[in-house]
């Protein structure tokens, strides 16, 4: 959680305090993520311990119309900024509702979700009020684990050596092998 950040958070760092375990979603606290008052946008960087595939997301925004009401999606992108994330094209956006209660999830086109090392998340607007709020982002898919098996010994022979070889005399007229 150290690695995730936001642009135009009100309180800076305020934003690793909205990722918490479904269960504790409705759980509300002192802190939660806010724009600066006069700009509803928001801008979240979440990188990923290994990559992930990305089934749904799911949005707590405040009340009195504070609530984010539009969500882009980039994948894989770091560095993005408030000029990137308007004129660049997402893998998916979102026209978001009030969801005070916790119950709605937005579905991912998931086949465009596979393999996500890092996710940026753009909140343009809100319902009307002057800061956006968010108390809550969650998740849900798998991770998936990057497994490489490392070659360990690779013999590649341009030109034979001969040292390596035993000969017919040496292996009693039977073919060479190498040991």
């Amino acid at each position: 959680m150290e690695n995730v950040c936001a642009l135009n958070e009100a309180v800076v760092g305020s934003v690793k305090t909205v990722f918490r375990a479904w269960e504790q979603r409705l759980i509300t606290s002192q802190e939660w993520l806010e724009s600066n008052e006069g700009d509803p946008e928001l801008l979240v960087f979440i990188p990923f311990t290994s990559d992930v595939k990305i089934k749904s997301i799911s949005i707590i925004g405040g009340a009195d119309g504070s609530s984010p009401s539009k969500m882009r999606a980039f994948i894989n992108r770091e560095g993005i900024d408030f000029s990137d994330a308007q004129s660049m094209q997402p893998v998916q956006e979102w026209d978001l509702a009030e969801n005070l209660e916790g119950v709605l999830e937005y579905q991912t086109r998931y086949s465009r979700f596979q393999g996500v090392g890092n996710l940026t998340l753009h909140f343009s607007d809100n319902f009307g009020a002057d800061s956006t709020q968010i108390h809550y982002i969650g998740f849900k898919g798998e991770a998936t684990q990057l497994k490489r098996d490392v070659v360990a010994t690779i013999v590649y022979e341009l030109m034979p050596n001969p040292s390596d070889h035993k000969t017919r005399a040496e292996t009693g007229g039977a073919l060479s092998h190498v040991e």
